[in-house]
C-alpha cells in the first residue's frame, strides 16, 4: 500500500510518498480502508521533534474516515462498515489498523469528507466545553485561536448551548467574519483580547478561557480571568510554555484546567464513545458542520502541512487518501 513515511525529523521535506506492507489486525483490532485523514497541528508538532522521541520509520496522523475491511473473530464491526478511528500507528496511509475501542460507526447520511473533519477537533471540543469547563448559559467564554479547526468547533458548540458571549481570538482579523459566521459576538486579536474582555465584562473577566496557544497568550488570559474563572489550556500551539504564579489563582479562587485528547486516548479510552455518538448526531442533524478549508492527495501531503504552518486557512484541512 501507499503510505507516508518520514525517517527523520525536521521540515515537510522529509515526509516521502512510499510502498509499504499491508498493516495486519491483531485481537480486538480492525483494519480499515481510509477514504479521507485530517492534518492537524499536533502533526507539525510531531514531524519537527516537538513532541518527544520519535521510532523511524515514523508515519504522522491522528483520525481518518473509511471503511471496514478486516476484523478479529468475535468482534461488533463487519466488513464494509463505514466508521470514523483513531488508528494505532499514523493515518497518512491507505490502510490503518485500529483498536475497536477508538473505532466509532458513522451514519450512511454523512459524508466521509465531513466525517473525517470531526473526530479530533470536534471529540475534543465538546468533551473541553462540556466536561472540563463545563460552560453555563451566562458565561461569558474566550476561545483562542478560533478560526482553527478546534476553535472553529468550539465556538458553535458555544453557540448550541446557549452561551452568552463568545469571544474569540485570531491572528489577523481578515478572519473576523469567518468566526463571527460561526457564532462568536465578538472577535478580536491576541494584541487587543484583554482590552476587549475586560470591557465587555465592565472589568470582572471572563469565566472561562480555551487556551491552545500557551506562551504570553497563556499569561495575558490571566489579565482578563474574572473571579472563580477557569483557564482550560489544552495545548501550546504557539511553540514556547505559558506560565503563572500560585498568587494568580489562589486568593481569585480562579483555577487552570489542563486536557490531552492524546492522553485520554491513551489511558481512558472508554470516556470516547459516549461523546462521539453526541457529535455524530450533531453532524448529522447538520447542527454542526466544520469548514473544509482544502483538500489534498495523499501525495500532496508536504502542501497540506505548508498550508497549516502558514496560517493561513480557515477550517480543517483534510487528506484524500
Amino acid at each position: 500500500m501507499k503510505a507516508i513515511i518520514q525517517n527523520e525529523f525536521g521540515d515537510a521535506s522529509v515526509l516521502t510518498y512510499s510502498d509499504v506492507d499491508l498493516p495486519t489486525i491483531g485481537e480486538n483490532e480492525v483494519l480499515i480502508k481510509v477514504a479521507y485523514t485530517s492534518v492537524n497541528y499536533a502533526d507539525i508538532k510531531k514531524r519537527k521533534g516537538n513532541k518527544g522521541k520519535g521510532s523511524f520509520p515514523l508515519t504522522l496522523g491522528l483520525d481518518v474516515s473509511g471503511t471496514i475491511e478486516e476484523v478479529s473473530p468475535a468482534s461488533k464491526f463487519s466488513k464494509g462498515e463505514r466508521v470514523i478511528a483513531f488508528p494505532k500507528s499514523g493515518s497518512y496511509a491507505e490502510y490503518v489498523v485500529a483498536n475497536e475501542q477508538l473505532v466509532f460507526k458513522i451514519p450512511d447520511s454523512l459524508p466521509f469528507e465531513q466525517a473525517a473533519s470531526m473526530p479530533t477537533v470536534a471529540i475534543l471540543s465538546y468533551m473541553l466545553l462540556h466536561d472540563i469547563g463545563q460552560v453555563k448559559e451566562t458565561d461569558t467564554i474566550v476561545i483562542h485561536s478560533a478560526a482553527g479547526g478546534v476553535g472553529s468547533t468550539l465556538v458553535q458548540l458555544a453557540k448550541l448551548a446557549g452561551v452568552q458571549k463568545i469571544i474569540g481570538t485570531v491572528g489577523n482579523l481578515a478572519k473576523e467574519n469567518y468566526v463571527k459566521t460561526l457564532g462568536a459576538d465578538i472577535v478580536c486579536t491576541y494584541d487587543t483580547f484583554v482590552d476587549k474582555v475586560l470591557k465587555e465584562t465592565h472589568n470582572f473577566g471572563a469565566n472561562i478561557i480555551f487556551d491552545s496557544v500557551a506562551g504570553d497568550v497563556s499569561s495575558k488570559s490571566f489579565e482578563c480571568l474574572g473571579l472563580y474563572g477557569t483557564l482550560v489550556q489544552f495545548g501550546n500551539s504557539g511553540g514556547k510554555p505559558g506560565t503563572f504564579k500560585t498568587s494568580d489563582v489562589h486568593s481569585s479562587c480562579r483555577n487552570i484546567k489542563g486536557f490531552s485528547l492524546g492522553t485520554t486516548r491513551k489511558h481512558c479510552p472508554e470516556r470516547l464513545a459516549p461523546v462521539a455518538e453526541k457529535i455524530l448526531e450533531l453532524f448529522a442533524s447538520k447542527q454542526l458542520t466544520l469548514p473544509i478549508a482544502q483538500i489534498f492527495n495523499l501525495h500532496d501531503v508536504k502542501l497540506a502541512h505548508k498550508l497549516i504552518e502558514s496560517r493561513n486557512y480557515e477550517g480543517k484541512i483534510l487528506i484524500k487518501v
